[in-house]
């Protein structure tokens, strides 16, 4: 253990380049307070030097140990357990050059996030609802970790519009039913009173649930006010953006024009939809229109300029289908697109400007009926 005493401003310095965290990877443990003893303003931290402060220290060395014994830049902030580990337990699995990552790591992320301005703060909507058999929970902590540098949680509590455990299952009628008025009923009574209010500017949307239900959140979300929403990524699994992935290239194909027909939206982006499927359902004279990718797959949305180019292609194209077929006709909607989109598309519909909705849901024997929007 560390022999030289730290004077107090350098002691402080690193206390506030840490943010009062442990700086080991992965461990980020608050090191101010403790709720078991009661003690809110004691500190539990350790410093530690990267390079030894003696030459028989951990990564000792003759001639630098005494150069860098009082040097912020040698120093790291520990809880007691990995302070033990790199000092004591594993010695060898800590090199200088990993440690100096790990500071530099740190450090990095408590300056981008305590450089947020007060106006980047955004409350956090969590939606999941019950996905077949599996329920979608949105961790807490991964979404606070998503959102700088752009934004900040408003508040240490989400807004929760989930409901798991639900006793439907996704393929009973029931269960839309149940969902939908469950979800709206959440959504008037957490959210939009308090935008009314003016209590919220800004809103960050992280949501896992069955399409249908997405694309009612995102009715309901509308532009009531400024939103962000955010996609979960499988690989690596996290709700950061990818900026270095390839652009999606949207493909729209439509067809002939012709009142009196069933109307359809395919949107096959994260998986393939056959037009026989829908045609199964609508008739052989449906008329479809088509939103495609190269390449679909259920990871394919990594950039917000691809969400925003959607919505910028979904909103010309409901102008479009409404133009073709006539304001008493009613759009069949068969999404197979990224949560996010899904609620975007909510987003851009305009209950006074576009067609109402049917919205199918990609279940184990083909699409089925869910929702309406627009015509109830």
């Amino acid at each position: 253990m560390a022999k030289t005493s730290i004077p107090q401003k350098t002691q402080s310095a690193l206390w506030a380049r840490a943010g009062g965290r442990c700086q080991y990877r992965g461990c980020n443990e608050d090191l101010v307070g403790d709720l078991i003893s009661g003690c809110e303003d004691a500190t539990f931290g350790f410093i530690a030097h990267i390079v030894g402060d003696s030459v028989e220290g951990p990564r000792g060395d003759a001639v630098r140990s005494p150069q860098l014994a009082r040097s912020l830049e040698n120093l790291m902030l520990m809880c007691a357990t990995h302070h033990k580990l790199i000092d004591v337990v594993d010695v060898d699995g800590h090199p200088e050059p990993v440690l100096l990552a790990m500071k530099a790591e740190q450090e990095s992320r408590i300056r981008v996030v305590t450089a947020i301005d007060e106006d980047r703060a955004s409350h956090v909507i969590r939606f999941g609802a019950n996905i077949g058999e599996n329920e979608a929970l949105v961790s807490t902590k991964a979404i606070f970790a998503a959102m700088p540098p752009h934004h900040h949680p408003a508040s240490g509590q989400t807004i929760d519009l989930e409901l798991v455990g639900c006793t439907y299952k996704d393929d009973e009628p029931a269960y839309w039913i149940f969902q939908r008025d469950n979800l709206r009923r959440q959504f008037e009574a957490k959210v939009r009173g308090r935008v009314e209010r003016q209590e919220v500017r800004h809103l960050s949307v992280f949501a896992l649930a069955p399409q249908p239900l997405l694309i009612e959140l995102g009715r309901l979300l509308c532009d009531i006010v400024p939103a962000t929403v955010r996609q979960r990524h499988r690989e690596p699994a996290t709700w950061a953006w990818q900026a270095d992935q390839p652009s999606i290239n949207f493909s729209v194909s439509e067809p002939t024009s012709g009142c009196g027909r069933p109307v359809a939206l395919k949107l096959g982006i994260s998986a393939t939809v056959t037009d026989e499927r829908l045609t199964k359902i609508l008739g052989a004279d449906a008329a479809i229109w088509s939103v495609t990718v190269d390449e679909p797959h259920n990871d394919i949305l990594r950039r917000p300029e691809d969400q925003t180019a959607f919505r910028t292609l979904m909103r010309s194209l409901f102008d479009r289908i409404k133009a073709d077929h006539g304001e008493e006709a009613i759009l069949h909607v068969f999404p197979a697109m990224p949560a996010s989109l899904a609620v975007e598309l909510g987003r851009v519909w305009m209950p006074k400007a576009d067609l109402p909705m049917i919205i199918y849901d990609n279940g184990r024997a083909g699409f089925v009926q869910t929702i309406t929007i627009g015509a109830e």
